[in-house]
């Protein structure tokens, strides 16, 4: 097969990916072996790719792919999440343009739409992650509203229900007036806003008086039940039992005492307003309260505010200023800073809602996830995230479960016509159900609740409804075949942000119905922001297309470019820099098949440099890959990576190739070839999990493998062997020789083509003066314990090098090279002896560190020694 000169990613991958689909190597099902699995974090069916995505599903794809050349049996299981509010959002978007209102259509005929609009768009990101060469076992591709994950869902809900820890009942919620549903604590992001902060006068009843109080909120004054004052603030002790106005509606409150009220706040005097404010609401309950809700589901101003209905309620706002400053009820006002609850999804201010919803009790059933992390049963990585899902967990508040959408699993309560409820998976059990309450009721008298569930209350049995949806609302079945081989999962692979969203949640599902844990590991990703900190967002326009970087740089260029550069838990600062390294490792890869695929092979003796090189190449390796195991072990894929790619390009490209290339024109012995090969294997097969194409693509052709329908991916990772660290100790002092040298060649201008010999003092191993002559370009290398006149002379370990340059030697730059080495050695050995000297270090640090230290100061003062001789020795030369 002819090897193209330029590696082209674009035809490469396209067809390797079609390749792989149509032989099925991604397939998995239950056998005799290991099982290792991943269940992909359902993206939203609402979206399309981003640099987020590209991380996590490339760190997903490397461990999928690692364990299958592990020997082990991986499956990665795809799907999306329905994403209630983001979808339902797009699909009413979409009915607008048609000039088609949500409550113009019946919830079957919305329903109808938001499914072609599925249909249409759902699969979009599925499609996109093959661009990335995601290896999941697409047969497998789940949607969280499929029929039976849907069954799963109601099945929980009725599970939980009967256990007695769902309820109904009204609370205070997050409202999200834009997609008019309630929202999770966790769903609301709070932010720092610049507002102000209103003094409003309350006439006194009775007085010729009033109460000032301070507020952020001057729109809601008509929904205050009372003004609260602290009973220990003496400014006040004449209001109590007194009541005030509400102003502009004169509508009398009572003054009661508590100290929940910050005195030192504003005024010290607080308005009470239950229906809109959490710690308002708490205090209604305390004393009895009035709730009076004035705002809508639409952020609108309803009958009961008495005066701007209608109006929204930050126009209301403005004009209620207004109307207070006419009245002369407005004191003054002053700038604040608040913190201010925003929708995750929509990023509308939050609106305190009392509200009817369903909620789940999650004290007690948070517990065994909390123990699970605690004991080290589940870690997280890296492990800071700890104390946060600590905390979370044991500050943990009941689930709104309910959201008032149409898109989504809907509630399985039944109303009777007097209110109550039964909860049941169909209107005929609800109707079996309802006829104990009430003989002669009627099914059609039932009514189904309106509301869905909340759209983590069904992702969060993914890891056991992708497998067996059957087994989720039912721990007593034992589960089919494949949930019993692949549950518990290994890895998940997801962001912090929704460590508690997602994460926790589905520790509590898998306790709850299958008694396990879900997963054993949970790596964290940082977030991806641009150069300058920011984080990527199409309204900043920071954020690059990923499909686009594909096309330009391939997917191996940017799976590299990116893991390169990220550690678990810590942001990206992406730059293309990052990719177009990537791609150039992409070149190197190929550039270096093309050119031992250019050499001629003959049945000729193997020279003494390729032998000790092999013998060199052979350590390097399994030391590396010895490192490359281990940082996989405590998943640092960035630092496996970079491991990888400094074996490829620095010791087999940059050294190993180049010892054993044959001069120009002339062949290269079989055996040498032979080891070359396979170590070019080797590396491929170590490449392969992060650059999956490229190692494809050449393994396939060293094997002539494609016709026989295999695939490197089916191959096993190389195995751990032993190595000789002295061999690879003495070349890293040969790589010292060699970069010595030719900054000597390049500081004197001589001549790379200019044989020059290498006079060695000290305890060097001439096996190794092949590599050294070849490389370097050298005629002799000798050990001596003779003074030469008219050398360069450098250091290496304790060895002392000298090279003869007759005329060519200038001894004042010499002495100055010298000297410089001598002060810096003067200074690390200052150093080192600083912390030989400190008690502390030498009781507190381990025993090989303090011995290690001591090594140094032996070297360090066996330098000084040589280099003050040398010295000693240019200056008498130089007389």
């Amino acid at each position: 097969m002819e090897i193209t000169a330029k590696y082209n990613p674009v035809e490469v991958e396209d067809r390797l990916y079609a390749y792989w689909m149509e032989n099925g190597f991604f397939n998995s099902d239950p056998d005799e072996r290991e099982p290792y699995t991943i269940v992909i974090p359902p993206p939203n069916v609402t979206g399309i790719l981003h640099m987020g995505h590209m991380l996590n599903n490339t760190i997903q794809d490397v461990l999928v792919r690692r364990a299958r050349m592990l020997g082990k049996n991986a499956c990665w299981v795809p799907g999306t999440d329905h994403a209630s509010i983001a979808t339902e959002a797009k699909v009413v978007a979409k009915l607008r343009e048609q000039g088609i209102s949500k409550d113009q259509l019946t919830r079957n005929e919305f329903l109808k739409h938001a499914w072609e609009w599925k249909e249409k768009h759902g699969g979009i990101i599925l499609e996109q992650l093959k661009k990335l060469g995601a290896s999941c076992d697409w047969r497998r591709t789940q949607f969280t509203m499929d029929e039976k994950l849907s069954e799963a869902v109601i099945d929980t809900f009725i599970y939980l229900y009967n256990k007695g820890l769902i309820y109904r009942g009204i609370r205070m919620v997050n409202w999200d007036t834009v997609s008019k549903t309630a929202v999770s604590d966790e769903e609301v992001i709070h932010k720092d806003v610049n507002s102000k902060l209103y003094y409003i006068s309350y006439p006194i009843v009775g007085e010729n008086a009033s109460l000032t109080i301070a507020t952020t909120r001057p729109e809601t004054i008509m929904a205050d039940a009372a003004i609260c004052i602290n009973p220990n603030d003496e400014r006040y002790y004449s209001m109590k039992n007194k009541k005030v106005l509400i102003p502009l509606i004169n509508k009398e409150i009572p003054v009661i005492l508590d100290e929940y009220v910050s005195m030192d706040f504003g005024t010290g005097c607080l308005k009470v307003t239950p229906a809109h404010d959490v710690n308002d609401y708490a205090l209604g309950i305390k004393y009895n309260l009035p709730v009076i809700d004035i705002i809508d589901n639409d952020g609108r101003l309803n009958e009961k505010a008495q005066i701007l209905t209608g109006e929204d309620r930050f126009d209301a706002r403005k004009k209620i200023v207004e109307m207070l400053d006419d009245a002369g009820l407005l004191v003054k006002t002053e700038d604040y800073k608040s913190s201010i609850g925003f929708s995750e999804r929509t990023d509308t201010v939050i609106e305190p809602k009392l509200s009817m919803q369903w909620f789940l009790k999650m004290e007690e059933i948070s517990k065994p996830a909390l123990n699970y992390v605690l004991s080290g049963e589940i870690k997280l990585i890296p492990d800071k995230f700890k104390n946060t899902y600590k905390y979370w967990m044991e500050h943990v508040r009941d689930w709104c479960i309910s959201r008032q959408l149409w898109w989504g699993q809907r509630i399985p309560a039944w109303y009777l016509p007097d209110g109550s409820f039964v909860v049941a998976k169909t209107a005929d059990e609800a109707f079996t159900l309802a006829k104990k309450k009430y003989a002669d009721i009627k099914i059609s008298e039932l009514r189904q609740d309106e509301d869905v569930v909340d759209t983590w209350f069904s992702s969060w049995l993914w890891p056991i409804s992708v497998f067996d949806p059957s087994a989720c609302g039912h721990p007593e079945i034992k589960g089919n075949a494949d949930l019993n081989y692949y549950y518990p999962t290994n890895d998940l692979v997801t962001a912090p942000e929704i460590l508690f969203f997602w994460v926790a949640r589905m520790i509590i599902a898998g306790h709850e119905f299958r008694g396990k844990a879900p997963f054993s590991n949970v790596y964290l990703t940082g977030i991806v922001r641009d150069k300058s900190g920011r984080k990527m967002s199409k309204s900043l326009g920071n954020s690059p297309d990923p499909l686009k970087l594909i096309e330009q740089y391939g997917a191996d260029g940017v799976r590299t470019g990116m893991l390169l550069c990220s550690s678990a838990g810590n942001d990206i600062l992406y730059d293309n820099s990052q990719v177009e390294q990537g791609r150039n490792f992409c070149n190197k890869i190929w550039n270096a098949f093309r050119l031992v695929k250019s050499w001629n092979i003959e049945q000729i003796p193997q020279p003494d440099y390729a032998t000790k090189a092999i013998a060199w190449f052979n350590s390097q390796f399994n030391r590396t890959l010895k490192e490359i195991y281990d940082n996989f072990d405590k998943y640092r894929i960035s630092e496996a990576l970079m491991d990888a790619y400094k074996l490829f390009w620095d010791d087999f490209c940059a050294y190993y190739l180049e010892i054993i290339k044959p001069a120009y024109g002339s062949p290269i012995d079989k055996s040498t070839y032979t080891e070359t090969l396979k170590f070019f294997e080797n590396l491929l097969k170590i490449l392969h999990p992060f650059m999956p194409f490229i190692t494809e693509e050449i393994w396939l052709i060293l094997n002539n493998a494609q016709k026989e329908h295999k695939s490197i991916m089916l191959t096993h990772q190389p195995k751990l062997c032993d190595f000789d660290e002295k061999t690879v100790s003495v070349f890293e002092q040969v790589k010292d020789i060699i970069v010595n040298i030719r900054t000597l060649r390049q500081n004197k201008n001589i001549s790379p083509k200019q044989s020059l010999e290498l006079f060695v003092k000290g305890n060097f191993d001439l096996s190794f003066a092949s590599i050294l002559m070849k490389l370097a370009n050298l005629s002799k290398v000798e050990i001596t314990e003779m003074d030469i006149k008219n050398m360069s002379s450098f250091l290496t370990g304790t060895n002392e090098y000298y090279i003869p340059l007759g005329s060519r030697i200038n001894i004042s730059e010499e002495l100055e090279k010298l000297t410089k080495e001598l002060e810096y050695a003067r200074g690390f050995l200052s150093a080192v002896n600083k912390k030989l000297t400190n008690e502390q270090f030498i009781k507190s640090a381990p025993s090989n560190i303090v011995e290690s230290e001591y090594k140094k100061r032996l070297d360090a003062e066996s330098k000084i020694k040589i280099l003050e001789d040398n010295i000693s020795r240019l200056q008498a030369n130089n007389i």
